[in-house]
């Protein structure tokens, strides 16, 4: 189960991210991560500091949201583990993502 929470701000929108980040809560955190991010102009603070487990699929849209310039916020040695894999693979252009979005072309 994942928890997903919006806590919109004055300038900035944190998203609250506690439990697992797996299976279908990934597509749930992709719709959620859709209608946040096209409603802002500045980044959006993804917080990571709840997540327990990120599967590869959650890992790829991790990725995603990355790229379209979402901030993580991840304290845990899973996630940070994560985040910085991400952002090397960002700077370099090598992450692959395994999304099923990506094969339909989003």
């Amino acid at each position: 189960m994942l928890k997903i929470t919006i806590h919109p701000k004055a300038g900035a929108t944190r998203l609250g991210l506690e439990g697992r980040l797996a299976g279908p809560w990934v597509d749930e955190l992709d719709r959620c991560w859709s209608g946040v991010a096209g409603t802002q102009q500045s980044p959006v603070l993804v917080d990571l500091s709840g997540v327990t487990f990120i599967d590869p699929d959650g890992k790829a849209l991790l990725a995603k949201m990355w790229q379209q310039g979402a901030k993580f916020h991840a304290v845990g040695c899973l996630t940070r583990c994560i985040v910085d894999e991400i952002a090397k693979a960002g700077c370099s252009g090598s992450f692959h993502s395994s999304r099923k979005d990506k094969r339909k072309g989003s």
